[in-house]
């Protein structure tokens, strides 16, 4: 349960002010009807974090047992970094706009988290916790925690969203997770 709690929030707090929510601004805008645009980014999501969660997995199997909560701890850090710095929609999906918002939806949304803070959190969080179905879940539950509200509320909730103390408050998150993994290696030796 700690991988799905810790998946889920890590995810939902580093969304906020993302390039995927901007997508979800601008899918909203091009499409009337928000059911596809979630069930899109549903359906994205699991594929694109499914994949990270197995990758975070299999190279945590290769990594010596005693390396791994500090090459994790550096992993977090830098995560938090990272969200420290804010994203811009530099995509050109208009080829994709044509196919309806589904479609559009899952494979814009697809191609947006390749390389994404989100998609390597996923691999870290994978390879942080054992539970990799756990961690799947939960990214995906913190990806749509974090989009249908912008979906639904649109351009009035991005307005409104303090998005430096959004980013602020998930970098400090990681570095929390830095600091439980190497809590944890200690108390348990």
């Amino acid at each position: 349960m700690d991988a799905f709690l810790a998946s889920t929030v890590a995810v939902a707090i580093a969304e906020i002010g993302d390039k995927t929510q901007l997508l979800s601004l601008f899918l909203v805008a091009r499409y009337a009807t928000r059911l596809p645009i979630i069930l899109g980014i549903f359906v994205a999501t699991v594929l694109n974090h499914s994949l990270s969660a197995w990758l975070g997995a299999w190279i945590a199997s290769f990594i010596p047992q005693a390396w791994l909560p500090w090459i994790l701890a550096v992993s977090f850090v830098v995560i938090a970094l990272w969200l420290l710095v804010p994203d811009k929609d530099d995509s050109d999906d208009s080829k994709f706009l044509g196919m309806g918002a589904f479609m559009a939806t899952t494979i814009m949304f697809f191609l947006a988290e390749i390389g994404d803070k989100t998609q390597v959190a996923t691999v870290v969080l994978a390879a942080r916790f054992a539970e990799t179905f756990w961690v799947i879940l939960g990214t995906t539950v913190g990806m749509l925690l974090a989009n249908i509200p912008v979906i639904m509320a649109g351009r009035w909730l991005m307005e409104r969203l303090p998005l430096a103390t959004a980013r602020i408050g998930a970098s400090v998150l990681f570095v929390a997770l830095a600091v439980v993994t190497v809590w944890a290696t200690f108390m348990n030796s």
